[in-house]
């Protein structure tokens, strides 16, 4: 049985072995089978596979989201225009509250650096960050 054993699919899609047999575990790539001598043996496909979920989580997106993009890629037909519009406008929404939450926070360690640290108090529940941090209060 020709193949890839899970740690030269690692070597060749840049990530660590237990990252190949998450993705496994998750449905993300396809299991794969054992050779006599046990070890699972995985296509070339599944390197490809890597590569497109890697990129998808650079931009931005999530396992679940991967997943189904994954399928939606792997079809045969053209692309449901529909999901990968309404794909899009959910990822813009997500993406934009985002940004205000970033911009938030952003402030709001703006507004501590301007203190010198020997102003800040000890507490930790008069400090904004560990507030933040703990309890989402400001």
């Amino acid at each position: 049985m020709d193949g890839l054993t899970r740690s030269q699919v690692a070597s060749e899609a840049n990530v660590h072995s237990e990252t190949v047999r998450y993705y496994e575990k998750r449905g993300l790539i396809a299991a794969a089978p054992r050779n006599k001598s046990g070890y699972r043996m995985f296509s070339q496909q599944t390197v490809t596979d890597i590569l497109f979920i890697k990129r998808a989580q650079d931009i931005g997106f999530t396992l679940e989201e991967i997943k189904n993009l994954l399928i939606l890629y792997k079809k045969d037909e053209e692309l449901p225009t529909q999901e990968m519009h309404k794909l899009a406008l959910d990822k813009v929404e997500e993406i934009n509250k985002k940004i205000s939450q970033l911009q938030h926070f952003k402030a709001l360690l703006e507004e501590a650096t301007k203190r010198p640290p020997s102003m800040w108090s000890v507490s930790r529940e008069q400090c904004p960050i560990m507030q933040k941090c703990a309890k989402g209060e400001e």
